[in-house]
């Protein structure tokens, strides 16, 4: 505690900011107790935590030059992500209007979306002709869009990969 007067003093002198001066005397003291068994009792505490702070402020100005300076948010924008509730929440709107359709068109859209079959393949699964594979499985993308609100040509923004071979015009092979 007595040499923590002289610390924040010394960081001053570092960093020309009250702050980051603040900042550099808390990680001191916190990498000094962390290391306390390195301490050689008898030996000058003061020096001890000064070289601390020290080789503290030089590693933050040496990490500080690897950064980018992102004053107007641009690069940090870029590098952003959709948070993951957003994709829950879509796919339970996506599964309730997805439930109102007919049986049959959820049948096409799971065979030739979610499952991956060809239309040849699910019509033969259905007993039914390939147009009328083709023709449910477009109907069924037409009325979802519809019920999720969607224009057309828009992406559906549901990062699921079943949701979007069901959503998507040409059956997904997988």
């Amino acid at each position: 505690m007595e040499h923590l007067g002289a610390l924040r003093a010394f960081a001053m002198s570092l960093t020309r900011n009250s702050s980051a001066a603040d900042d550099l005397v808390q990680d001191t003291i916190e990498k000094a107790w962390k290391n306390m068994d390195k301490f050689q009792p008898g030996t000058n505490l003061r020096a001890w935590l000064f070289t601390i702070q020290r080789n503290a402020f030089y590693s933050i100005r040496r990490k500080a030059k690897r950064e980018v300076a992102d004053v107007d948010g641009i690069m940090a924008a870029q590098l952003s992500e959709k948070p993951a509730h957003d994709g829950r929440l879509a796919m339970k709107d996506f599964q309730k209007a997805f439930e109102k359709l007919p049986v049959e068109q959820r049948e096409a859209l799971m065979l030739v979306g979610a499952s991956g079959f060809a239309y040849e393949e699910a019509a033969s699964m259905c007993g039914v002709a390939v147009g009328t594979i083709k023709s449910r499985a477009n109907r069924g993308r037409r009325k979802l869009a519809e019920l999720l609100g969607m224009v057309e040509g828009e992406d559906p923004t549901i990062t699921d990969a079943t949701t979007i071979s069901v959503m998507a015009a040409t059956p997904q092979q997988g």
